[in-house]
């Protein structure tokens, strides 16, 4: 996809150790005005004031809201509601299209904006091909170039082997995940608060890995006219395995159509470090606190999902970074309201023999019981809607080991789902980036570090590919005896030896997978 040449870009620099984002227009006749915004002395976030001759782009403002009421025990809240309009969802089965409202026009622009998430299975059935959609994805599982061609069987043997425990904890959870109908309701919230806000737009929702896909979202978005899109993962930080992994079938798709291809878009690739959202996080958290006996010994406890340590150290994934900074911002007002709680971080769901970012949320449980914190308060801090990772992951494994570890009471935040404060955010997130839609912003590739600038899907991936096209090989020559060397070259071995039996399995229809009942697919 062609993309403008960039003005000279403006330059920005603080003693920060972070980055600053500072976004240069494209267009001809703008003018670009830095403006410094320091959250804290730790953190100081850069933002651009750009005027032109017919519209003047704000510098980032945010919202103070007050939280409604919660429950001691963290509800699926209002957006599983069946009442809640689905006029945001058109790609939804259950919708009648022909009976929709136009896509609202500003000028002679139609304004749509595309909610991006993971998916989930609805029932039980739809778990196993999930799992395929899941692990064929090259940005969950990485494959050395030369056994790339795997990577659709490895997904089929993995999926097949993983849906039976898999279907054990969505049947444990109502027998399917919520985060579809959550994403309808936050999509439809969303809509509502930004013609609240005098901004008609029409909302899209487009999941990676299952129904509505990304690919049902943009054929509406063609039918409907629409000329102007936002892209907005629903992901507070960037990684490579979500937002990235999101927009990089966007680029392919929007490259392999004409229509896309001259439709003007922006990207909002990570907002974690927005004021409106860390308020309405840390709402949450206070609230959560009066329910403990003593609120001032709680230890908060942020739990994070977590990626394989390689796409941080070798890929340059800025996930660990943003999502330190973003629970540095949280305690930061916690503590401006005189709530300095101990805390930590940790991360979870890891899933295969590889490394995975530390510390692990199982192992730091355990060791907190050791240490003898008796009162835990979890916060789910990468997720905005209720799913399996919180709902059974969580609040079922997580608590029953904080239990047996000696934690006495256990207390976990709800996910933001529809709360006010956050959707109005958001809503103030999309209203801020309307004016780089059509005249891309990116920041000086040379200067740019870890964290993403905003900007056109195919130059938010150019830039965050700007010093490499893929992971590196683990290993670059060989070593002998016990080494990391040794153990990633056995590992290879070995899962080239179950690719094999797998072939053997399928192809003969013997094996003990058949014995076991594993494979009951391929009889």
């Amino acid at each position: 996809m062609s993309t403008p040449t960039p003005s000279p870009s403006s330059s920005c620099s603080t003693s920060s150790s972070f980055p600053p984002r500072c976004f240069t227009s494209l267009s001809p006749n703008s003018r670009v005005l830095p403006r410094v915004t320091c959250t804290s002395q730790r953190i100081c976030l850069s933002s651009c004031l750009s005027t032109t001759a017919n519209n003047v782009v704000s510098k980032y403002s945010y919202g103070w809201f007050e939280t409604q009421p919660l429950l001691s025990k963290p509800p699926l809240s209002k957006c599983f509601s069946s009442s809640v309009g689905v006029e945001a969802l058109v790609t939804s089965k259950s919708q009648d299209v022909s009976a929709a409202p136009a896509p609202p026009r500003i000028g002679d622009d139609k304004i749509g904006v595309l909610l991006l998430n993971l998916g989930g299975p609805e029932t039980l059935e739809d778990v196993q091909p999930f799992l395929f959609n899941l692990f064929a994805d090259p940005d969950i599982i990485r494959l050395p170039r030369l056994f790339r061609f795997l990577q659709k069987p490895l997904a089929q043997f993995i999926s097949v082997v993983r849906a039976p425990k898999s279907k054990e904890g969505y049947a444990s959870i109502g027998g399917g995940s919520p985060l579809r109908r959550i994403t309808d309701a936050q999509a439809e919230e969303l809509r509502k608060s930004l013609w609240e806000k005098n901004v008609p737009a029409k909302v899209y929702v487009g999941m990676r890995y299952w129904h509505p896909f990304t690919e049902e979202a943009i054929e509406q978005i063609k039918r409907d006219g629409i000329t102007k899109l936002v892209v907005l993962p629903l992901y507070p930080q960037f990684s490579i395995s979500t937002s990235g992994s999101s927009l990089r079938l966007l680029e392919s798709i929007f490259r392999e159509d004409e229509y896309l291809v001259n439709m003007q878009h922006t990207v909002i690739p990570s907002w974690y470090q927005r004021e409106g959202y860390i308020k309405a996080m840390t709402n949450l958290i206070e609230k959560e606190l009066e329910n403990f006996d003593y609120p001032e010994k709680v230890m908060i406890f942020f739990s994070a999902h977590g990626v394989p340590l390689a796409y941080v150290e070798e890929a340059g994934d800025p996930y660990k970074a943003e999502m330190e900074e973003c629970v540095d911002l949280i305690m930061e007002e916690l503590e401006k309201r005189k709530i300095t709680n101990p805390y930590t971080l940790a991360y979870q769901s890891r899933v295969g023999p590889v490394e995975w970012l530390r510390p692990y949320t199982d192992e730091t449980i355990i060791e907190l019981g050791k240490k003898g914190v008796k009162n835990l308060l979890a916060v789910p801090i990468s997720f905005v809607s209720e799913h399996i990772e919180t709902l059974e992951e969580i609040d079922v494994e997580y608590k029953e080991l904080a239990l047996e570890s000696g934690i006495e009471k256990w207390g976990r935040v709800p996910a933001l789902g529809c709360e006010p404060t956050f959707i109005s955010d958001l809503a103030d997130a999309v209203i801020e980036s309307l004016p780089y839609v059509g005249a891309m912003a990116v920041s000086n590739l040379e200067a740019r570090q870890s964290l993403v600038p905003l900007g056109s899907v195919e130059e938010l991936l150019a830039t965050y590919d700007s010093k490499r096209t893929e992971l590196p090989p683990p290993v670059i020559v060989w070593e002998w005896g016990w080494t990391r060397s040794a153990e990633t070259w056995n590992g290879r071995a070995a899962m080239l030896a179950v690719l094999v039996l797998l072939v053997l399995e399928v192809t003969t229809g013997e094996g003990f997978l058949h014995q076991w009942g594993i494979l009951p697919l391929f009889r």
